[in-house]
């Protein structure tokens, strides 16, 4: 009796778990475009600029991600957790850009070491 009510508990506790991170995600599958830049570091002007004119990600619900951050991103993943407040992704070769995340309807707000980004729904 006792294996049984302790298993029960871990299912429930498992789908709490499950739903408070997905419900995240769920704001962040879409393509977001970069729309400001703000540096922490000296960054020149030429890179603020390819930034902003290339500057899309794309978020799928299985996982991956495309587009361009601080260079182009073809084949990528990203974690989301902490209730949708901590966002790792890493490119295609598993270099990982980790940041904090503000997600709302049509804004995305990444907070990396380098910059902090503003993106927003396209």
């Amino acid at each position: 009796m006792k294996k049984s009510k302790f298993f029960i508990f871990g299912v429930i506790l498992l789908t709490i778990v499950m739903i408070s991170c997905h419900k995240g995600r769920n704001k962040l599958v879409n393509s977001w475009k970069i729309t400001a830049v703000e540096a922490k570091m000296p960054l020149s002007d030429s890179a603020k600029s390819a930034i902003l004119a290339n500057g899309t990600l794309t978020f799928t619900e299985d996982g991956h991600v495309t587009g361009y951050l601080l260079h182009e991103i073809n084949g990528g993943t990203y974690v989301l957790s902490q209730g949708g407040k901590s966002l790792v992704i890493k490119d295609e070769v598993g270099t990982p850009y980790p940041s904090e995340s503000t997600i709302t309807d049509d804004k995305l707000i990444l907070d990396l070491k380098e910059m902090k980004l503003t993106l927003n729904k396209i």
